[in-house]
């Protein structure tokens, strides 16, 4: 009887879930039964790559490390809104008042010699609409980015648009209060608009007419009501700037484009990149400049 090395066998074949193939059942002709993990794996590439880097994320595909930037963001930004409704309560907890305005974090025209209030205003928000729309949209388009291209570049594309929000804000509208991450929710927007745009053909162009004509949809309602608020609203107390959304979309647009496109690319290598960073590192110098020379709320 012949002896069988078991060392030498090939091991069972698994799907992404670790559940056995079954012979026949499952993989015929390259056809198979897909786990729920692979499922949830192959539509995040659908909506987010263009055809031809599908099938090279869908070969890397693993939650590890998972997509924890935007998950602690959104836990912090929610943390600090029930700090300032509940724990130092308002007259109306559902549009707060004079707490978020007096918060260390809100970015202030008047105190912007503090400067880490450029980037901290992105935790605090005017009530209850104000933090649910953002939670909302960062975390249905920032989790599988984030998924496939993790954390860092999300995290810069984000943290650019916050930053860009607060800044273009100084510039074009000096004397307006800003709170909210919308500097950030609306650079993942643009970056993940672009690359539908340009990658159109390439990205399902059904489902790509729909993605694009849903985030115009969002896109323009929130800045129109952004807008209302900020000329047409009566409310009194200082007034919520919207160029933050502007400045964020158009980092989105930029930096955002070049990150979320280059799946599986060298960046360093990309004129692009190098474009986008030097016309980003040129307007944060100028805005800082403009608000300690210019700014008429001097």
């Amino acid at each position: 009887m012949e002896d069988i090395n078991i060392e030498e066998q090939d091991p069972f074949p698994v799907d992404r879930d670790g559940k056995q193939w079954r012979d026949g059942a499952d993989r015929t002709d390259g056809n198979r039964k897909m786990g729920c993990c692979e499922k949830f794996q192959r539509s995040v590439s659908k909506w987010m790559l263009p055809e031809d880097s599908r099938n090279t994320y869908l070969e890397r595909a693993n939650c590890c490390p998972p997509p924890i930037f935007i998950i602690l963001v959104s836990i912090g930004e929610l943390a600090v809104f029930i700090y300032y409704a509940v724990w130092k309560p308002q007259k109306q907890w559902v549009t707060l008042d004079d707490g978020i305005w007096n918060s260390p974090l809100t970015y202030r025209s008047d105190l912007r010699q503090e400067a880490w209030r450029f980037v901290s205003y992105m935790f605090v928000h005017a009530g209850v609409e104000h933090i649910l729309g953002n939670l909302v949209m960062q975390l249905l388009l920032g989790i599988p980015l984030e998924l496939v291209h993790k954390g860092f570049e999300v995290g810069m594309v984000y943290m650019a648009g916050v930053l860009a929000g607060s800044l273009a804000s100084s510039i074009f509208d000096p004397f307006s209060a800003l709170v909210g991450a919308s500097g950030g929710v609306y650079a993942l927007i643009g970056g993940y608009l672009m690359n539908a745009v340009v990658n159109f053909r390439e990205m399902i162009p059904l489902l790509g007419v729909f993605r694009i004509v849903a985030i115009l949809l969002i896109v323009g309602t929130d800045v129109g009501f952004a807008i209302y608020r900020r000329f047409l609203s009566h409310e009194t107390g200082l007034k919520v700037s919207f160029v933050a959304h502007i400045g964020g979309g158009v980092a989105g647009m930029t930096i955002g484009y070049v990150f979320f496109s280059c799946y599986n690319k060298k960046l360093l290598k990309d004129p692009r990149f190098w474009f986008c960073i030097v016309g980003y590192v040129v307007f944060v110098l100028f805005a800082v400049l403009f608000n300690i020379f210019l700014s008429p709320a001097s």
